[in-house]
């Protein structure tokens, strides 16, 4: 029985942190071994906001490194760059006869991007979701691991889809948001102000190409207070979150005794801090000095990306053919 579609992308902006790791990237790593695994670097989507292409190629590697660095496994899933698939622009632009200006709009994520940029509201911005449909439908993916803010567009995706299969012919399965849900984790930034972000508060975010003084800097300078003062306290939002990091890179022991200070109203956030901050070096300098050669190593960089373009062009050309079909596009 062949194993379901998975697609999932990132951007190539910014570097990664805690947050796309455990929040994304682990959770591919996992689905690589279950799931027939498309992961897209979506070069095209970060033109939308970030117009200056100076710097992507070297974004571009420095993911890949990340990416490889972090578990991707080549050999068990397609990892691509958007732009070397051009059958995606091509099922996009199809899409975008389907697509209605009223209900693009009104997505939540158009109407963030407008008040961040309004000068820069630009027709990629407001067809975002058609083009993240053309990177899903593009592999007939069923399974979209994606976070609650991206949901609306797979929902879009669906309606998408399902226009295409009423209009001309049933070429679509119906994708849908998945996750592991136990293995989901929220993380904040450091100054207790929003989730962690590439380009938010550089200095409230972990990245995992920091090196071991920037991440001692910056742990010590993460948000604490004057600590419980009776017995039962929940802890703030930002204690959580100091205790969500350790439960994530520290030994169950070193976590349980801070718990147990901090419920008995002696913890010393500086110690917790200090401890923190060895941990997570232990756990990011594998994953940063890894990720550092294979972005040195460009004959294998290369290798990955080639390897994953044939692959991920491979399957758009199956999809693309049905399509042309479906709709009629064929004249010799």
């Amino acid at each position: 029985m062949p194993k379901e579609v998975v697609l999932s992308g990132i951007r190539p902006t910014g570097f990664l942190h805690l947050g796309n790791y455990f929040g994304a990237v682990k959770n591919w790593v996992r689905m690589q071994h279950d799931y027939n695994c498309y992961f897209c670097v979506v070069d095209w989507h970060s033109l939308t906001t970030h117009p200056d292409t100076k710097e992507l190629r070297n974004n571009v590697h420095r993911l890949f490194g990340e990416l490889l660095a972090s578990g991707l496994d080549p050999e068990q899933s397609v990892i691509y760059v958007q732009s070397d698939v051009p059958e995606i622009a091509e099922l996009y632009l199809y899409l975008n006869m389907l697509a209605y200006q009223g209900e693009l709009e009104k997505t939540s994520t158009f109407k963030d991007k407008v008040r961040q940029h309004p000068q820069n509201v630009n027709a990629g911005l407001l067809t975002y979701p058609v083009l993240q449909a053309a990177d899903i439908l593009i592999h007939r993916a069923v399974k979209v691991p994606v976070g609650k803010d991206q949901e609306q567009h797979v929902e879009m995706t669906r309606n998408l889809a399902e226009r295409f299969n009423r209009r001309y012919e049933a070429v679509f399965s119906m994708p849908f948001a998945f996750n592991y849900g136990e293995s989901l984790t929220k993380i904040l930034g450091l100054d207790g102000k929003g989730k962690m972000s590439k380009s938010e508060n550089p200095m409230s975010t972990i990245y995992l190409n920091d090196d071991d003084d920037l991440i001692r800097k910056k742990i010590m300078k993460a948000k604490t207070d004057s600590g419980p003062t009776e017995k039962g306290m929940p802890k703030p939002d930002y204690i959580e979150n100091l205790f969500t990091l350790m439960q994530l890179v520290s030994r169950y022991d070193v976590v349980a005794a801070f718990e147990s200070e901090y419920e008995a109203c002696s913890i010393r956030y500086g110690d917790m801090k200090k401890q923190l901050a060895e941990d997570m070096i232990s756990f990011i300098t594998p994953i940063r000095e890894k990720a550092e050669a294979i972005q040195n190593d460009k004959a294998y960089l290369t290798k990955v990306i080639k390897t994953g373009e044939q692959k991920a062009r491979e399957s758009a050309a199956e999809t693309l053919k049905l399509v042309r079909k479906a709709m009629g596009l064929n004249y010799v």
